[in-house]
C-alpha cells in the first residue's frame, strides 16, 4: 500500500528524473518532476491549495552545465525554506565530497544524496524525510494552536472574572437547565438583553460539561468584519488574502474536543450562515484557501440578544440553521425581572471592587432601596460598571449612591415616592427607558461613544445601532 505524502523531484537531466519518479511512486501517492528550478514556487502554492501539499522535495545541486559548485542547489534550498519551511529537502549532486555534505545539512537540508544513488539508499533517506517532515508539521500545528490558543484566552480573560449568580425563581430555573442540559452535547442557544450574563452562562455550561477539561473559546460576531468571519471561524492558509502571512487555525479547531461559544450570533451574514450550517452537519470545516477538510469536534454555544424567529420571517436567518443550534434555548431574564436579585449582586461587586481599589465600603439601606427600584437597561453588566465607579468616587465608609444616580440612572430611582412624578406609561415603556439611558450616558461623557456604551454594558456597535435608532 503506497504512502500518503508528496514529493517533487527537480533536476535538469531527464533520466534522473524518470528513474527517481518510476521507484518512488511505487511507495508513495504523489510524485511530481520538473526540470527546471524557477517551476519550484508555483507548484509549492498550487499544491497546497490541494489535498496533496508538497512534503519532500529532491533537489539538485547544480543546473548549469558544467556546473559542479553546488551553490545552485543552494540558492533554491533557501528558497524553498522561506517559502514554506515545513517542506524538507534532499539535495542531489554526481560531484560530491564530504565538506559539500555537511554543507548542505548546515543550509537546512534534511540529508544529502550522492548520484548514481543506491535504490535501498534513496527510499531509506525518502522515508527518513517523510518523518521529519510530519514532525515539523505537527510542531507547526501545535505553534499555531499554542499562538491561537493564547490568543483566545487573551480576549476572554475579562469575561471570566466574575461568577454567576442569582437566587431568584427565574434563576433558578436557568440553573436547572443548565445542569440537565450540559451533561449532553446538544448545541445550546442562549437568549436575552445585552448584559444578562450569556458569556458566563456558557461558561457555566462549559464547566458543568464533561468537556469541562478540554477548551472553550469564545468569538463576538459583532466584533468581527464581515469579510473575515470565515476566517475566524474555519482558519485559513497562507497566501489565502493579502493579510494572509501564515496559516492560521480557526476557532473550530482551536475548541476542539472542547466548546465553542458564538456570541452575538445575529451578526453572522446570510451567506456565512450557510457555511456555518455546513460545518455543523458535517463536522468538517475547510480553511479559508484550503481544499482539505479537517474533521472537528465541538460543543457548540451560541448567544443573541436579537430576535432571531423574527429575523428568520424577515429572510435576516436561515430558519434550518435557528433549528441546528437551538437544541435547548436557554432565556436569561432581565435585571427588571429579577430585582430580587440585585442586593445579593450588588454586594458582590461592591465587595469585588473594594478588594480591587483597597476600600472598606458598605451600602446603606436606603440606597439598596434605591438600586433595586431602578430598572437598570444595560442589565448585570450595567450594574457591575455603576459599582465600579461609585467605589473609586466615594469618599466615606459609606457607598455614594449619587455617584450612580447622577451618571448612570436617568429616572431619579434615589428619590422618596413623594418626591417622584406622576406615572405614566411611558414610564415602563422599554425603548423610552433605553433611550433616556443612552442620552444621559452620551451626556455624561460629554459624546464618548466607547465610555458610554461600556457604561450601558454596550459594545460599540450595538450603541451606534441605537443611535441610528433614536436619531441621537
Amino acid at each position: 500500500m503506497k504512502q500518503a505524502g508528496s514529493i517533487l523531484i527537480v533536476d535538469d537531466n531527464p533520466d534522473i528524473l524518470i528513474a527517481a519518479r518510476l521507484l518512488l511512486k511505487q511507495h508513495y501517492q504523489s510524485v511530481k518532476t520538473t526540470d527546471n528550478p524557477f517551476d519550484i514556487e508555483g507548484l509549492i502554492n498550487e499544491h497546497k491549495t490541494s489535498d496533496q501539499p508538497i512534503d519532500v522535495i529532491l533537489l539538485d545541486m547544480n543546473f548549469s552545465q558544467d556546473a559542479i559548485s553546488g551553490q545552485e542547489g543552494f540558492y533554491w534550498l533557501k528558497k524553498i525554506i522561506a517559502q514554506d519551511p515545513s517542506i524538507v529537502v534532499l539535495l542531489m549532486t554526481a560531484y560530491s565530497d564530504i565538506q559539500l555534505a555537511v554543507d548542505a545539512i548546515k543550509a537546512g537540508a534534511s540529508d544529502f544524496i550522492a548520484k548514481p544513488w543506491q535504490n535501498d539508499q534513496l527510499l531509506a533517506a525518502v522515508a527518513a524525510a517523510f518523518s521529519h517532515a510530519k514532525d515539523k508539521q505537527q510542531v507547526g500545528q501545535l505553534t499555531r494552536q499554542t499562538q491561537g490558543l493564547s490568543q483566545a484566552l487573551n480576549q476572554s480573560v475579562g469575561s471570566q472574572q466574575f461568577s454567576f449568580l442569582g437566587q431568584s425563581a427565574a434563576m433558578k430555573e436557568v440553573f436547572q437547565t443548565i445542569e440537565k442540559a450540559a451533561q449532553t452535547d446538544a448545541n445550546i442557544l442562549i437568549t436575552g438583553e445585552s448584559g444578562t450574563g450569556k458569556e458566563l452562562t456558557a461558561h457555566a455550561i462549559h464547566q458543568a460539561s464533561q468537556r469541562r477539561d478540554k477548551t472553550f473559546i469564545s468569538l463576538d460576531m459583532g466584533a468581527v468584519a464581515h469579510s473575515l468571519f470565515e476566517s475566524e471561524l474555519f482558519g485559513h492558509k497562507k497566501g489565502a488574502f493579502t493579510d494572509a502571512k501564515t496559516d492560521r487555525m480557526g476557532k473550530f479547531e482551536l475548541a476542539q474536543n472542547g466548546s465553542l461559544f458564538l456570541d452575538e450570533l445575529g451578526n453572522l451574514p446570510l451567506e456565512q450562515q450557510a457555511k456555518l450550517l455546513a460545518a455543523l452537519q458535517n463536522r468538517q470545516v475547510t480553511p479559508v484557501g484550503g481544499s482539505k477538510a479537517i474533521n472537528v469536534d465541538i460543543r457548540l454555544i451560541c448567544a443573541t440578544n436579537d430576535n432571531l424567529q423574527q429575523a428568520v420571517s424577515e429572510g435576516r436567518f436561515r430558519q434550518d440553521l435557528l433549528y441546528r443550534i437551538n437544541t435547548v434555548e436557554i432565556r436569561l431574564p432581565p435585571l427588571r425581572e429579577r430585582s430580587e436579585d440585585i442586593p445579593l449582586l450588588a454586594e458582590y461587586y461592591l465587595t469585588h471592587f473594594a478588594q480591587k481599589y483597597k476600600r472598606s465600603l458598605s451600602i446603606n439601606p436606603n440606597d439598596m432601596h434605591a438600586l433595586c427600584a431602578y430598572s437598570w437597561p444595560g442589565n448585570v453588566r450595567e450594574l457591575a460598571h455603576a459599582i465600579e465607579r461609585a467605589v473609586i468616587l466615594t469618599e466615606g465608609e459609606l457607598l455614594d449612591i449619587r455617584t450612580v444616580v447622577g451618571s448612570q440612572i436617568p429616572l431619579a430611582a434615589a428619590e422618596t415616592p413623594s418626591t417622584l412624578e406622576p406615572l405614566s406609561y411611558d414610564t415602563f415603556d422599554l425603548e423610552v427607558l433605553e433611550q433616556r439611558a443612552v442620552r444621559a450616558a452620551l451626556k455624561h461623557y460629554q459624546g464618548n461613544v466607547s465610555h458610554a456604551a461600556k457604561a450601558l454594558g454596550l459594545t460599540r456597535g450595538a450603541l451606534y445601532r441605537r443611535l441610528e435608532k433614536y436619531g441621537l
